[in-house]
């Protein structure tokens, strides 16, 4: 086979058949498919699309590129994945609940994409924290702690690794086909039990409209069940940061106030609590949501979770004393500044996207997959949709390296946040679960 002829029937709105899958992602591991191949690939199937099933094809052919994980443990091996958005830190939380309840959590994440952040990037935040062990070392935390947060190891699905970095980069990241098949090639490697996945919908995700929301999540659902990992999907809204921070170390930060109670987004609250009943649901460690509910968020409150974040992260060679002494490890910026809206009133609308691209521009993101990321800088207390905003309570606050940068961030801040003279709700948190 030759790749550039799989890429012509592509091209052409051709539908390629598991063999030829299967030679181009084995083939992009092992350098017989260059980069600029497969971003031609991946440009061919953002424009052409795929069928149900060639996505499951494709989705077996990355998941097939590495090793394949099975496991031995007394209870049940369990993972929840998002679409992505901004201020999304839900898994810092979420997986070491999980581990609190009863399950296992080998949690395989990615490092940012567009203008969202990235799990990883938020954990190389933290000294020593190994974020791409060996399997060995995943089985070990696994095992031992019930939860692991790494990145891809270059033994499970390598083709998706190389392909997630160069969608990044070449503006075919919002193709449901080429999102289905990355998200479930690692999951479906992990060796999962139960499967939940959190779909974003709105101006600060992939997918805008519930329209389109909507068919990634069948899509991820009906692929995954398929390939025997019990799935369920639920989509909530992402038209403003789920947390009250975006960044890298700004988000940690939220997140262990969150586990230790210093400081709860409700936002975060919500999905977190409705994503992890679903999976001990799913798994068999509850009979119903309402008891899952009720397990996870006695997780969060007894202190339970935040004590298996700390040992995860001791494990994977962080600190010991990181929940109780972050300030001492987390990196700072140079300046941090609070900034005030333009006008008084009430926040209207968030541009989302805008604050995650705003992030990107203080060098939290990548624009290019070599840049490297400033884990100090991003935003925290940012105002919600419906709060009041005056000359005393700024909208946020950001943190730059240095004044210019300060600047700039500043104004795009204000111009994020739409201020008007009414109070509006919120659009609703969880918008549709589909199993």
């Amino acid at each position: 086979m030759l790749a550039q002829e799989l890429i012509r029937i592509k091209r052409d709105g051709g539908a390629l058949d598991g063999d030829q899958l299967q030679f181009l992602m084995r083939g992009l591991v092992d350098g017989r498919v260059s980069n600029a191949q497969a971003a031609a690939f991946a440009m061919a199937v953002f424009f052409k699309g795929m069928a149900v099933p060639e996505r499951v094809a494709l989705t077996k052919a990355m998941r097939d590129s590495g090793d394949v994980l099975t496991w031995d443990l007394n209870g049940p091996v369990v993972d929840k994945h998002s679409t992505g958005g901004v201020g999304d830190n839900v898994s810092l939380m979420l997986a070491p609940a999980l581990a609190a309840c009863g399950a296992y959590v080998p949690m395989i994440s990615g490092r940012g994409l567009g203008h969202t952040g990235g799990t990883l990037d938020k954990f190389d935040s933290i000294p020593g924290y190994t974020t791409q062990p060996g399997i060995d070392l995943l089985r070990k935390v696994t095992r031992e702690v019930g939860c692991a947060i790494i990145g891809q190891t270059g033994d499970i699905a390598p083709a998706d690794k190389i392909l997630y970095g160069i969608r990044d980069v070449t503006a075919t990241v919002e193709s449901i086909d080429l999102i289905t098949a990355s998200i479930l090639s690692k999951k479906l490697a992990a060796g999962l039990d139960a499967l939940v996945l959190d779909v974003k919908c709105g101006n600060g995700a992939f997918m805008a409209t519930p329209d389109d929301a909507r068919a990634l999540a069948q899509s991820l659902v009906h692929v995954a069940n398929g390939a025997g990992c019990k799935t369920t999907a639920i989509m909530t809204d992402m038209n403003e940061p789920l947390a009250s921070a975006a960044g890298n170390a700004v988000e940690v930060r939220n997140a262990v106030d969150f586990l230790t109670g210093r400081h709860t987004d409700n936002r975060l609250w919500d999905v977190s609590v409705d994503l992890g009943a679903s999976l001990l649901m799913q798994a068999n460690l509850v009979p119903n949501l309402g008891q899952g509910r009720d397990r996870i968020g006695a997780a969060f409150s007894s202190g339970r979770a935040a004590e298996r974040f700390g040992m995860m992260v001791s494990a994977l060679g962080g600190p010991a004393d990181f929940v109780e002494n972050m300030l001492k490890y987390l990196p700072n910026s140079g300046v941090s500044r609070e900034v005030y809206a333009k006008n008084t009133g009430f926040v209207q609308k968030i541009n989302t996207r805008a604050i995650g691209m705003a992030v990107i521009e203080l060098g939290g993101g990548r624009r290019i997959a070599s840049d490297k990321i400033d884990h100090s800088v991003g935003f925290s207390e940012l105002a919600s949709i419906g709060d009041s905003v005056d000359n005393d309570t700024p909208i946020g606050v950001v943190h730059a390296q240095n004044a210019a940068a300060a600047d700039a961030a500043e104004l795009a801040l204000q111009q994020a946040m739409e201020i008007g003279d009414t109070v509006l709700r919120a659009l609703p948190l969880i918008r549709e679960t589909i199993t």
